[in-house]
């Protein structure tokens, strides 16, 4: 039985994952991120997509995508692919990369925006990889809270702007409403232990 095909809309939001095959590494150093990050930067290029938010994890990546188009299959399929086939070459590697095709939330209220926004950027410190987003560099947390320089595909303004017009006040806010979210997870886990 084959696969019901996904709805795309123009102007949609979508919460984009994809997992390593067998929960396996997608990238195993820092050229597979680089190289990752620059695919992505080419999917919002040549596909017009909209990057508000990213992470790559070990065994995964989120991306917090708009679609001008109702052209995310088209784009996925080509991006999961060159970063696969790139990557199956470099480490010698056969066989499929991804798990299955990717996943793809769509984002309908300006609240779940928000909370997938949070939720993206908080992956590395719920994985207690780090203790807070700023220490984890392979993420849009840095650029989007205004510690590092944004890579040419991520769109902060929209973020920031969510939160204040004013960029040092939106940054600030974004901040705090990121640190509202650890401090959440830190009561969600403690009162898993008990």
């Amino acid at each position: 039985m084959g696969r019901f095909p996904r709805p795309l809309y123009a102007g949609a939001m979508y919460h984009v994952t994809a997992k390593g095959n067998r929960d396996c590494a997608i990238f195993e150093n820092v050229d597979d991120r680089e190289m990752h990050l620059w695919l992505i930067d080419s999917l919002v290029r040549a596909d017009g997509l909209i990057c508000h938010a990213y992470c790559q994890m070990t065994n995964h990546y989120h991306l917090l995508l708009q679609t001008p188009e109702a052209n995310l299959d088209r784009a996925m399929h080509r991006f999961n692919s060159a970063y696969a086939h790139w990557f199956n070459r470099k480490h010698g590697h056969s066989g499929h990369l991804f798990k299955q095709r990717y996943s793809a939330r769509p984002v309908l209220t300006d609240a779940h925006l928000l909370e997938t926004a949070r939720y993206v950027v908080l992956n590395p410190v719920r994985a207690r990889i780090c203790r807070h987003p700023k220490d984890w560099p392979w993420s849009s947390y840095q650029a989007t809270a205004g510690l590092a320089d944004a890579p040419a595909f991520l769109d902060i303004d929209w973020l920031v702007q969510v939160f204040r017009d004013d960029v040092v006040e939106g940054r600030r806010r974004f901040v705090q409403f990121v640190d509202d979210g650890l401090t959440t997870s830190a009561r969600h886990r403690e009162s898993a232990r008990l």
